[in-house]
C-alpha cells in the first residue's frame, strides 16, 4: 500500500474540505484547514520525501472567479516536479494535453465522462486518442445510495445512475491507467473508512486503486489495508498533522512502507 500524496485547492488556496460541503453556487465549502503556504510548498514538501503518483485537484468549476486562481496554483505545484503529479478537475479532452505539458503526469477525469447520469463512451474514447490511456486517471468517487455506491460527478454534487462495482471497473480499466475513488460521504470527516467500498474495491484485481476519504486513526489505516487486502493506494488529508490533524505524516508513511 502506498502512500499518494494529495494537494487540493479551492478558490486559489491549498485547503482541506468536508467534501460533500462543496459546492458551486458561491464557490461555498466546510474547511477543515486552509494553508497560509502555497502549492508550490506542499509539492516541495513531498518531493523530500521521496514520494510520487499524487494528485492535485482543482475544486473551483471553469465558471468561477476563483478558477484562474486555483489554476495557476496547480500549474505552479506540476512545474516543482515534472511529471510526477496527475491532476484533475474540469478536464476534457481539449485541455488534457496542455496540463501534460505544464509537468502532469497524468489527468485524472470524471464530469466529462458520467454526464446525464450515464458513462459517455464517446467523450471517454476522446480523451484516450488525446492524451493516450496510459496518461489518463477516472475519478470514480462516490456516495451511498440505495445501499450502493453511486458515482457522483461536478465536485461530488451530482449522483449518476451509475453505481461503482467490479462490473464497472473492468469495462472502464481498458480505458485508463489508474482509478481514483473518493468515498465523498466521508471525505474530510476523519469519522473512518467506508468498509464495503473498500472490501469490493479489495477484490478488483486490475488497474491501480487510490482510495481517499474517512481515515482518522491509524487503525482506520490498518483496516484499509486489511479490508483492501493490500492492494489499495491510499491518500489521507485533513486528519495529517501536516494539514492541522492528530496522525503524525511521518507515521503514516512507515505504515504504508510496512
Amino acid at each position: 500500500m502506498r502512500f499518494r500524496p494529495c494537494i487540493d485547492i479551492h478558490n486559489g488556496k491549498v485547503k482541506q474540505i468536508v467534501g460533500g460541503s462543496l459546492q458551486d453556487q458561491g464557490d461555498r465549502a466546510s474547511e477543515n484547514f486552509v494553508s497560509e503556504k502555497d502549492a508550490g510548498f506542499y509539492a516541495d514538501f513531498y518531493q523530500q520525501s521521496g514520494l510520487t503518483g499524487g494528485h492535485i485537484i482543482m475544486l473551483n468549476p471553469v465558471s468561477s472567479p476563483y478558477y484562474e486562481a486555483t489554476r495557476a496554483q496547480a500549474v505552479q505545484a506540476l512545474s516543482r516536479q515534472p511529471g510526477k503529479w496527475q491532476i484533475g478537475g474540469g478536464i476534457h479532452e481539449r485541455n488534457a494535453a496542455e496540463f501534460l505539458d505544464a509537468g502532469a503526469s497524468h489527468v485524472i477525469v470524471t464530469s466529462y465522462v458520467f454526464r446525464d447520469g450515464r458513462i459517455h463512451y464517446e467523450n471517454l474514447e476522446k480523451v484516450v486518442r488525446e492524451v493516450g490511456k496510459e496518461h489518463l486517471v477516472l475519478d470514480l468517487s462516490c456516495r451511498a445510495k440505495g445501499g450502493a455506491y453511486c458515482i457522483v460527478t461536478d465536485r461530488w454534487q451530482k449522483f449518476t445512475d451509475v453505481y461503482l462495482d467490479e462490473k464497472v471497473l473492468e469495462e472502464l480499466s481498458g480505458y485508463c491507467a489508474e482509478f481514483l475513488v473518493h468515498a465523498a460521504d466521508v471525505e474530510g470527516k476523519a469519522q473512518g473508512i467506508e468498509q464495503d467500498l473498500v472490501r469490493m474495491l479489495g477484490r478488483w484485481q486490475g488497474n491501480c486503486v487510490t482510495y481517499a476519504g474517512g481515515i482518522g486513526s491509524y487503525e482506520d489505516l490498518h483496516r484499509l489495508k486489511e479490508l483492501g487486502q493490500n492492494r489499495l493506494d491510499v491518500t489521507v488529508g485533513s486528519a495529517l498533522d501536516l494539514f492541522g490533524g492528530k496522525l503524525s505524516y511521518e507515521q503514516i508513511l512507515k505504515l504504508c512502507e510496512n
